[in-house]
């Protein structure tokens, strides 16, 4: 089923955000207690949601949950970029790069997830491959013994 296909209500900015956070730590169908830490701490320190009881964080799980089972991940990354003002797209996308991009390289299926939500965020190419490089830079290996120099 097409995400066009389903019923999304319409996302006011915060909702939307947090979409897009859960769709991608959960891109592969499997949300996972690693997943689930990363997506908390991609929120937490952010108004409004470190304003939020766990009640209230919970309900607004709950319900984007829901909507991630009925349209999928990238369904749901694309019902919400319309609801995003141009910074809010923008972070967004470099929060769900770094979600990607936290448990490693990124895969070809991540790839394709994270240009096809560039697309409907409307980032240009160019700031895309800046905040890939961003990302590249904040999960480099320079710590382990023999990883390679970084670019200067």
């Amino acid at each position: 089923m097409l995400w066009r296909d389903c019923r999304i209500l319409p996302m006011e900015p915060a909702k939307a955000f947090a979409a897009v956070a859960l769709a991608a730590v959960s891109w592969d169908g499997v949300l996972t207690m690693a997943g689930t830490r990363t997506l908390r701490h991609a929120l937490d320190y952010r108004v409004p949601f470190r304003a939020m009881g766990d009640g209230d964080m919970i309900a607004l799980m709950d319900e984007l949950l829901r909507q991630l089972r009925s349209v999928g991940a990238e369904g749901l990354m694309q019902a919400a970029a319309p609801n995003l003002s141009a910074p809010q797209r923008l972070t967004a996308y470099a929060m769900a790069a770094e979600i990607m991009r936290s448990d490693g390289p990124l895969q070809a299926e991540e790839r394709l997830i994270l240009e096809h939500l560039a697309g409907s965020l409307a980032i240009a190419p160019d700031t895309v491959a800046r905040i890939l490089e961003v990302m590249d830079l904040l999960h480099a290996a320079v710590l382990e013994e023999g990883a390679p120099e970084q670019p200067g």
